[in-house]
């Protein structure tokens, strides 16, 4: 046998990523740029964000340090994130010991996932569902066991909950508000998965970042203040969708402390730490009053009807949208395959938009098409205006 018959092949990388498809936003945002589309597919708003938010990390970049901060954020930046949730969701939280900083909500995730998840644990994820849990749970060892939430309402059944959990749930990844689907989950459905995580002595990882992101008078409901749910309840924020900036990717952990002692160790071999004039931009900006966090709901609320009316107008069926910057169109009728449906609009008609069968392992839902509404009205407007070619005689 030849040397070279033995050699080890060359390194490939996980399987868990090496294998993974180009992901559905850089496919439409590439599509978009190619046709010169309006992109409405990837979330991120038109604008800078608050002036005064920015205003307060410029400052910072020349007055405060920019060595490393401590691990676990600014001690008053973890203060503010305190005293916020106290006001806003009614938590009492030790900032000391149950609040972290991190490089953004997704390595919030990824850190609790890679702290929480032992080989073989079985964790419950709903679909739709962000398309970064999948290969995160994945990769940290997780066995997925999926609860399918179906439109229009994408409400939690207990008979599908019964069929995910099992003797070797350890994690239930939930996001609430629903970004692919602009849920917000109504107190029956907390209530419920509440119970089976204390019934299966399960911990609930809250991606919660959309929790400021909510219209028509809703207030959002942490799972974490659900009845025996603070000691196994891990919660995420988001700067970066409380004040529209995304690329700042500041994110919030809280936990009880126990479970922080093990969130802590995963952070502090991942990015270990965040910008410092960013922290202290972001614990200004929490300490604003009610009316800035109102005023931008209403604006967000003001565009999304804005579309939702052109969208109607022109002949689609358009679901509702409680929070988040999406909706989404019911294509049924106009299309066999959200994905065709897609490509056939960003190439023929100019507008990018998201397929909601991305959100579904098993694309079990394909009659759903996602638009972000957080843009111009020009931009919303045009983009109607391009979509009435869908619909001759509008």
């Amino acid at each position: 046998m030849s040397p070279a018959a033995n050699r080890i092949p060359p390194l490939t990388g996980h399987p868990v990523f090496a294998e993974l498809p180009e992901t559905v936003f850089e496919a439409m945002s590439r599509l978009a740029r190619q046709h010169g589309a309006i992109n409405l597919g990837q979330g991120f708003p038109d604008g800078q964000g608050p002036d005064d938010v920015r205003a307060a990390a410029a400052r910072a970049l020349e007055s405060v340090s920019n060595q490393y901060p401590p691990m676990m954020g600014l001690p008053w930046l973890r203060s503010a994130i305190a005293t916020h949730y106290r006001h806003h969701q009614g938590l009492d939280l030790d900032p000391e010991r149950e609040v972290m900083v991190t490089s953004g909500a997704t390595e919030a995730l990824a850190g609790a996932l890679m702290a929480l998840v032992r080989p073989g644990d079985e964790v419950v994820l709903f679909e739709p569902m962000y398309d970064a849990y999948l290969p995160l749970v994945r990769r940290a060892g997780g066995v997925p066991r999926f609860v399918t939430l179906k439109p229009p309402h994408f409400r939690i059944e207990e008979a599908a909950l019964a069929d995910a959990f099992s003797e070797r749930t350890r994690i239930v990844l939930l996001n609430n508000p629903l970004n692919p689907s602009a849920t917000v989950f109504e107190e029956d459905d907390l209530a419920l998965l509440a119970a089976f995580c204390r019934r299966f002595d399960a911990v609930a990882v809250c991606d919660e970042v959309w929790e400021h992101v909510i219209f028509d008078g809703r207030r959002h409901r942490p799972l974490m203040a659900q009845p025996g749910m603070r000691e196994r309840t891990v919660k995420i924020g988001s700067a970066g969708k409380i004040f529209s900036l995304t690329g700042w990717k500041v994110g919030f952990v809280m936990a009880d402390e126990p479970l922080m002692r093990v969130l802590s160790r995963a952070h502090q071999f991942l990015t270990f730490t965040t910008p410092p004039n960013l922290q202290e931009a972001v614990a200004y900006g929490l300490a604003k009053d009610d009316a800035y966090f109102e005023g931008m709901r209403t604006e967000l609320a003001r565009s999304r009807d804005r579309l939702a009316a052109g969208l109607s107008r022109i002949g689609f069926t358009v679901l509702p949208s409680a929070g988040t910057y999406f909706l989404s169109v019911d294509i049924a009728g106009l299309a066999a395959d959200d994905v065709a449906f897609c490509e056939r609009i960003v190439s023929e008609h100019g507008v990018a938009a998201i397929p909601v069968s991305a959100f579904y392992e098993g694309g079990s839902v394909n009659n759903l098409v996602r638009f972000c509404f957080a843009k111009t009205d020009a931009t919303l407007d045009a983009a109607v205006e391009r979509l009435a070619g869908l619909f001759p005689g509008t």
